[in-house]
């Protein structure tokens, strides 16, 4: 499934459901086919990304690296913030432009 969040201030969003639903439901939001996040919402919404985005960025820091594994051949592991960073830069401009943003599947 893919769920695409838009916005008139913006670009679309477009984003596999399961990493959709988590960003979502960090941003207090429960998962429905539509939805949106109202001006009043964004502020909110931003904060609790951006957290999430700073904690993923500090349990990735306190990982090892592995010692036998080829960097060149590993599989490098997207983590959250980087999951979140479209949408947020999204939800801050659709803030500035007070443009509330939708999603849908």
């Amino acid at each position: 499934m893919i769920i695409t969040f838009k916005s008139r201030a913006t670009a679309d969003t477009i984003m596999f459901g399961d990493v959709a639903k988590d960003l979502l439901s960090l941003m207090g939001k429960a998962f429905e086919p539509r939805g949106i996040i109202t001006l009043e919402q964004l502020p909110d919404a931003i904060a609790r990304l951006r957290e999430a985005a700073e904690r993923s960025r500090a349990a990735q820091r306190g990982q090892p690296e592995p010692d036998d594994v080829d960097p060149a051949r590993a599989p490098v592991p997207v983590s959250l913030a980087q999951r979140a960073v479209p949408l947020i830069e999204q939800l801050e401009r659709s803030l500035r432009a007070s443009q509330p943003v939708i999603w849908e599947s």
